[in-house]
C-alpha cells in the first residue's frame, strides 16, 4: 500500500515513476516487518536491501531530512515507514519489533539504545549492527535482559556496496531472538551454494568478536598484499605490470576479492600526472580500531597473533613521518655490491617465489584468527563454530576468498586445534615453504621490510618447533622473580634457591 507524496520532491519521483512504485508508506498505515535506525550509508543501504526483499521497512534519523531522502530516492525498492520521531518509529514496528541500529560505535550507541529501551516492550530485539567492541556488547547484553529485551551483536562486512546487495552477517545473542532475527537477515545476506552468508554465532558478544577477528584478517591479508607489491616493485616491475600478475594469481589459488581489488588499484592511471596513482598515493596507512582491538583481545586471552599484530603496527609505523624521517637520516641498510640492483636473476621464479609465500602468509593469518576465535569461545563459553565461520566468510565480506571454501571442508571433516593440521593446508604449506623461507631472506638482505612475511613464518616455525627457548625465560624469571618452573621429568612447580645454595625447592 502506497501513500501519495507530501513533498514537492516526492511528487517528482512519483510522476517519473509512477505514484504506485514509490512505496512511502504512513506510519499509522502500516506495521514494519523490521526497522533501521540511521540513514548514513550503510544504514540506508541495509534497509534498501531488506525492502528490495520485499519486507517492509521502518527508517528513522535523527535528521529527518535523511529518511525522506531514502524514500524519494528509494521508494520504488519497496515499502518503506517513514518516521518522524522514535515513539512512531518503534509504534509502527509488528512484535517482537526487530530494530537494527546503524549508528556511529560507541556513545553513539549507546544515546539511541537509551531512547529505544523505555519505548519497548518485553521480547523485543534491538540489533547493533555496526563495528562495535565486543566488550560494549556484552554490556550491553547484559543490561537490555534485565529489562525482557534481546541484544543483538551482528557483524556486517561487505562495506557498503555489501549491505546493499549481500553483505556477510555474524549476529551474537540470544537464540531466541535469532528464531525471530535470522530469518529476515539471512534473506538479505550474500549466497554461496544455496546457503545465506548468516548464521548465529552465538550468545551475547560473540558475533561482534567474530566481526573483529574477521577485520585483523583483513589487516593481515591487505598488509600481506602490500609487502608483495613492494617486493615486485624493488624487482623492477611496474604497477602496471604487475596489476596482469594479480590478475593472474586471482585465477588460482590466490583467488580473493583483496586480490581483485589490489589488481584494480594498481591498474589506475593517475589523471594529474598521467603515471600510476598508487606513486601519488601517501604512504601511510589509516585504521579505525577493528586491527587494534583483535590484538588485544588476543593479549588478553594469551593468544599468539603475531602476522595480524604485526599489520597493525605496520599500519602505525606508516603514519608516523617525524619518527620515519629522523630513522632515514640515521640508519644505514645493507650496503649492494657495486653494479648490482634488487632485481633478481631470475626474475619469473622470483614472482612465483612471492605468490607462494602471500599464500602461506595468508594460511597464518586465518590459522591466527580462527584460533583466537577458539579460545575466546571455550573462555566465554560461546561454542561458536569455526566450520560455521568459515562458511559465512566465503560470500559479501571483505576477506572473502576460493581458501575459505577450502578451510570450511576441513573442519568440517577434522577436529582441528589449528587449522595449520588440517591435511590440505600442511601438505600446501610444504610445498610453498622453500619459497617462504627464500623471499623473507632476501627481503631480509635487501633491507626491505616485511614484517608481515616474517612474523607468519616464525610463527609457523614456533608452532613446530620441538622445543623453544622459553625454557630459558622460565628460568630467568625464577632467578629474579621467583615464579618457579615446571620440570620435563616431574610433576608440580619448582623453584631453585638462587641467592642462596642453589637447592631446588618444591613449591
Amino acid at each position: 500500500m502506497s501513500s501519495q507524496p507530501s513533498t514537492p520532491a516526492e511528487k517528482t519521483v512519483a510522476e517519473e515513476l509512477g505514484a504506485d512504485e514509490v512505496q512511502a508508506v504512513d506510519v499509522q498505515e502500516a506495521t514494519a516487518a523490521v526497522g533501521v535506525v540511521g540513514m548514513a550509508v550503510m544504514g540506508r543501504n541495509l534497509a534498501r536491501n531488506l525492502a528490495r526483499h520485499g519486507h517492509v521497512v521502518a527508517i528513522f534519523n535523527r535528521s529527518t531530512a535523511r529518511t525522506d531522502e531514502v524514500v524519494v530516492a528509494h521508494g520504488h525498492e519497496g515499502t518503506f515507514v517513514a518516521a518522524p520521531d522514535l515513539t512512531s518509529f518503534v509504534a509502527s514496528l509488528a512484535r517482537p519489533r526487530r530494530i537494527i541500529v546503524m549508528v556511529q560505535a560507541g556513545a553513539g550507541t549507546d544515546a539511541v539504545i537509551d531512547q529505544l529501551v523505555p519505548l519497548l516492550e518485553e521480547g523485543d530485539i534491538v540489533v547493533d549492527g555496526g563495528n562495535a567492541h565486543y566488550v560494549d556488547t556484552r554490556r550491553r547484553e547484559e543490561a537490555l535482559r534485565a529489562h525482557g529485551l534481546h541484544f543483538v551483536g551482528a557483524g556486517i562486512s561487505g562495506g557498503e556496496v555489501g549491505a546493499l546487495e549481500g553483505p556477510s552477517i555474524m549476529p551474537g545473542g540470544s537464540l531466541e531472538a535469532y528464531a525471530a532475527l535470522g530469518p529476515i537477515l539471512e534473506s538479505i545476506a550474500a549466497v554461496v551454494d544455496g546457503e545465506p552468508c548468516c548464521a548465529h554465532m552465538g550468545p551475547d558478544g560473540a558475533g561482534h568478536f567474530v566481526k573483529m577477528v574477521h577485520n585483523g584478517i583483513e589487516y593481515a591479508d591487505m598488509q600481506f598484499i602490500a609487502e608483495a607489491y613492494d617486493l615486485l616493485r624493488g624487482a623492477g616491475i611496474e604497477p602496471e605490470a604487475m596489476a596482469g600478475i594479480f590478475r593472474t594469481w586471482n585465477e588460482g589459488d590466490l583467488d580473493s576479492y583483496l586480490i581483485e581489488v589490489t589488481a584494480e588499484v594498481l591498474s589506475q592511471r593517475d589523471a594529474r600526472t598521467g603515471g600510476a596513482l598508487v606513486d601519488s598515493i601517501v604512504d601511510a596507512a589509516g585504521q579505525k580500531g577493528t586491527g587494534s582491538w583483535t590484538v588485544q583481545a588476543a593479549l588478553e586471552l594469551g593468544v599468539p597473533v603475531n602476522a595480524i599484530a604485526e599489520s597493525v603496527f605496520a599500519r602505525a609505523s606508516s603514519s608516523h613521518p617525524e619518527l620515519r624521517a629522523a630513522a632515514r637520516a640515521a640508519l644505514d641498510g645493507p650496503v649492494a655490491a657495486a653494479g648490482t640492483t634488487r632485481t633478481p636473476a631470475d626474475l619469473e621464479t622470483f614472482v612465483e617465489d612471492v605468490r607462494q609465500t602471500l599464500w602461506s602468509a595468508k594460511v597464518v593469518a586465518y590459522a591466527q584468527g580462527l584460533h583466537l576465535i577458539r579460545v575466546a569461545s571455550q573462555t566465554y563459553g560461546w561454542d561458536v563454530d569455526i566450520e560455521t565461520v568459515a562458511r559465512i566468510w566465503r560470500a559479501g565480506c571483505i576477506i572473502r576468498a576460493r581458501l575459505l571454501e577450502r578451510i570450511r571442508g576441513e573442519y568440517a571433516a577434522n577436529d582441528l586445534i589449528t587449522l595449520l593440521e588440517a591435511p590440505s593446508i600442511r601438505e600446501g604449506l610444504a610445498g610453498t615453504q622453500d619459497s617462504w623461507r627464500r623471499v623473507v631472506g632476501a627481503a631480509a638482505q635487501a633491507g626491505v621490510p616485511v614484517p608481515g612475511f616474517a612474523a607468519s613464518l616464525a610463527y609457523y616455525d614456533t608452532l613446530r618447533a620441538e622445543r623453544l627457548p622459553a625454557a630459558l625465560i622460565q628460568g630467568q624469571r625464577d632467578y629474579f622473580g621467583a615464579h618457579t618452573y615446571r620440570r620435563t621429568d616431574d610433576d608440580g612447580s619448582f623453584h631453585t634457591d638462587w641467592s642462596g645454595d642453589r637447592a631446588e625447592l618444591r613449591v
